[in-house]
C-alpha cells in the first residue's frame, strides 16, 4: 500500500512505543522510514529496532531545538529529496506537574509541555511541507484528556488540546498544497511515556471494564488506523481526530 513512500517517524522510545507499532506496520506495507532519537539512551534502544525493519535512517532530533529540526529536514532532503508522510508521536511533561494539583502547575512546566507536545507539530509541519511538493500526510497522536478532565493527566491534557487545535489549523493552512493533517486519539496503552502518569494501572483496568469493546487498545489497533491515514485510502480526510479507543469516548456515566 505504501510502496515507494518515504515517511519520517518521530517518537520511538522502545518496542512498546505506539510509534514503533506504527513504524512496523508502515514497513510491512512497503514504506521507507526514517526514525529519530532525542538522546543517547534512546539511540541505544532505537538502533537495534531499526535493524529489524532494515531502516538505515536513524537521525538525532530534539524537537524543542529549531536547529535540530533544521538539521533533520536538511538531512532528509539530502537523502531522499522528498517526503510523503510524517508520524509525530512526541509529548513531554515534568513528573512534578503530573503529580500535583493542576492549579499548582508551574509556569516553566507549562511552557515546556506545550512546546514539546504541541508546538513541535507546527515546527515539524512547517519544515515537512517544503519536502512535499506533490502533497503528503502528517499524523500526530493525542488522547481523550484533550477534551475531558482525566484524573492525573493535568498539564498533558492542556497540551493535547493545543495539539488537536493545531491539527485543525495546520489542515486548513496546508490543504491547498494537498497536505493532509490528522490525529489519532488512542486509548491508554502501556508505554514508557504512560508509565509517568500516576495510577496508570488503575486507569487501564477501568478502561477495559467500561469501553464498549470490553478490552484495552493495542499497538496494532492504532497502527492499522495510522496506515489508513497515511495511505491514499484517506485521500479526502484532513483536520480530523480519529478515536481508536474501543469506543470509550462515547460512554457517559
Amino acid at each position: 500500500m505504501l510502496a515507494g513512500k518515504k515517511i519520517l517517524v518521530l517518537g520511538v522510545a522502545n518496542q512498546k512505543s505506539i510509534a514503533w507499532g506504527i513504524a512496523e506496520r508502515l514497513h510491512q506495507n512497503g514504506a521507507e522510514l526514517a526514525l529519530t532519537y532525542v538522546n543517547e539512551a534512546i539511540e541505544k534502544r532505537l538502533r537495534p529496532l531499526a535493524e529489524t525493519i532494515s531502516c538505515n535512517n536513524v537521525l538525532p532530533c530534539d524537537v524543542s531545538s529549531d536547529q535540530d529540526l533544521d538539521n533533520l529536514f536538511a538531512e532528509l532532503g539530502s537523502r531522499w529529496g522528498r517526503l510523503d508522510g510524517v508520524v509525530h508521536s512526541v509529548a513531554f511533561a515534568e513528573q512534578d506537574d503530573l503529580k500535583k494539583p493542576f492549579s499548582e502547575t508551574c509556569r516553566e512546566g507549562f511552557k515546556k509541555a506545550l512546546d514539546i507536545s504541541a508546538y513541535s507539530l507546527i515546527g515539524v509541519s512547517g519544515r515537512a511541507k517544503r519536502l512535499m511538493p506533490d502533497g503528503g500526510s502528517i499524523l500526530t497522536l493525542t488522547y481523550l484528556g484533550a477534551v475531558r478532565a482525566v484524573p492525573n493527566y493535568n498539564i498533558m491534557g492542556v497540551a493535547k488540546a493545543a495539539l488537536e487545535s493545531s491539527v485543525r489549523y495546520l489542515a486548513a493552512d496546508l490543504g491547498g498544497q494537498n497536505i493532509r493533517v490528522n490525529a489519532i486519539s488512542a486509548g491508554p496503552i502501556k508505554t514508557l511515556a504512560a508509565s509517568g502518569i500516576p495510577q496508570f494501572k488503575s486507569l487501564l483496568a477501568q478502561f477495559a471494564e467500561k469501553a464498549p469493546l470490553r478490552r484495552n487498545v493495542t499497538q496494532e489497533d492504532v497502527a492499522g488506523t495510522a496506515l489508513y491515514l497515511l495511505s491514499p485510502l484517506s485521500s479526502g480526510v484532513t483536520g480530523e481526530v480519529v478515536y481508536v479507543d474501543c469506543g470509550f469516548n462515547i460512554i457517559a456515566m
